[in-house]
């Protein structure tokens, strides 16, 4: 009887706990899943066609990586209950305040536009002019958050994630193609660190770009804005490092299906297929799937890339909202209207509406905006974690949830290896026989 009485006791615990969880659930998620945004699929989609399996050890390593920075903002925004941009201009003064805002509203501005890009390329494999893709999204993108209810948007937004994992029937056709290799050799790119060609230029671009695309500014700004606008406090933090490790998990396991497609089906082809970015990368699937599934997997292609440039769109824009409303002090919260919270909204939809212009120019360079704004954002981050990390030790804000020892010393390190191999790149630029690079890093 007391056995019984024990297990009934131990399990309503773990109900209850269960219940806890799924109430917390959305930020991580959302944030994690939204960075594998329409820039991100173009990345791993190049990365796929030029090194194949060989780089997806960068994956398995960065679930870590972003899970360790990431939980650092669950625990600032629960303590706090303030967001980025306030604590930094609490914790450092106006100048770093606006400094750390006016960085981020650049970055998000470049990286809106990428979003609008991978938006409208996909709705054009499906028949739909760009200029009636940009009104539409914009009109949709401002509905999703004018509702009054941060529940509602969080809800929507976690349905909207679900459709990223398109990839994965995309990536097991891909490795049913006549040339691609069997499991084994997925097996062996993602354990066995490579790097195929050696450390020139062109490969360290391509490693950059793919840190910089799963591991952004925007995303410790968002994160923080959203634990506090949904309302959690300490209690919660241990829900949301979970929430938080689950939505790591996710966006590495999704970007390493999309290179694996790509790799797949394009790398291992004879001869092997170049791509510069995902539209190409839907178009070039239909001759080389089997079964007639060719254009099954270009549907699939284009509806993960336009859900990944909508999500992007609808954080990217959010993140910066949030923070010009906590720098300018306007009311800046999902759960005020638009007649309580005019400036917040309004901000909102200017970065919609100018970035998703830039993508209308004719003949703007798209595909270089969207490679070269990950290696804009990788740049960025340093700064941007230092910040973090020392408000991170500072009793004053954090209290007893300070950092630990092995978390400053993960989250330092992974600082000094950003900078390192940004400092690599850099070097193989501006002496490319140094490290036997080749001349230049474009794609």
């Amino acid at each position: 009887m007391y056995w019984l009485s024990k297990t009934l006791h131990r399990s309503a615990r773990y109900r209850r706990q269960l219940g806890i969880f799924l109430a917390v659930l959305g930020p991580g998620i959302i944030t994690m899943v939204a960075d594998n945004d329409a820039g991100g699929i173009s990345t791993y989609a190049v990365t796929g066609s030029r090194y194949g399996f060989s780089l997806l050890w960068i994956f398995f390593l960065l679930v870590p990586v972003a899970y360790y920075i990431q939980e650092m903002t669950v625990r600032l925004g629960a303590v706090t209950k303030r967001g980025h941009a306030e604590v930094i201009f609490e914790g450092f003064g106006p100048f770093w305040g606006w400094f750390s805002v006016f960085d981020l509203a650049v970055v998000n501005w470049l990286t809106l536009i990428t979003e609008y890009i991978g938006m409208v390329e996909a709705m054009n494999l499906f028949g739909v002019p760009p200029l009636l893709t940009y009104l539409g999204v914009t009109a949709i993108l401002l509905a999703i958050v004018v509702t009054g209810r941060y529940w509602t948007f969080e809800k929507l937004t976690l349905l909207f994630c679900v459709f990223n994992l398109v990839y994965i029937p995309a990536a097991l056709w891909a490795m049913k193609a006549p040339a691609a290799p069997g499991w084994g050799e997925v097996a062996h790119g993602l354990f066995v660190p490579t790097i195929e060609g050696g450390l020139t230029a062109a490969f360290l671009f391509v490693l950059l770009a793919n840190i910089g695309t799963t591991i952004t500014p925007w995303q410790i700004f968002f994160q923080q804005s959203a634990v506090v606008d949904k309302g959690l406090d300490i209690h919660d933090i241990r829900f949301g490092k979970w929430d938080t490790l689950v939505g790591a998990v996710l966006t590495c396991t999704v970007a390493a299906f999309i290179i694996i497609a790509t790799g797949a089906a394009f790398h291992h082809h004879t001869p092997p297929i170049v791509i510069e970015d995902a539209k190409q990368t839907a178009e070039a699937l239909v001759p080389l799937m089997p079964q007639g599934k060719g254009e099954l997997a270009r549907r699939l292609f284009a509806i993960g890339l336009f859900d990944a440039g909508f999500l992007g769109a609808l954080c990217i824009s959010l993140s910066t909202s949030w923070a010009m409303g906590e720098i300018f002090g306007w009311a800046h919260s999902l759960n005020k209207s638009v007649r309580d919270a005019p400036w917040f909204y309004l901000a909102y939809l200017a970065m919609l509406l100018t970035a998703g212009a830039v993508v209308l120019i004719p003949g703007a360079p798209l595909v270089t905006i969207t490679m070269y704004v990950q290696i804009v954002a990788i740049t960025l981050l340093p700064a941007c974690l230092v910040f973090l990390i020392l408000l991170l030790n500072d009793k004053g804000f954090m209290g007893e949830h300070v950092n630990t020892r092995w978390q400053n010393v993960a989250n330092i390190s992974i600082v000094v290896g950003i900078i390192l191999i940004s400092t690599a790149f850099a070097v193989t630029i501006l002496f490319p026989n140094l490290l036997g690079a080749g001349n230049g890093s474009g794609l």
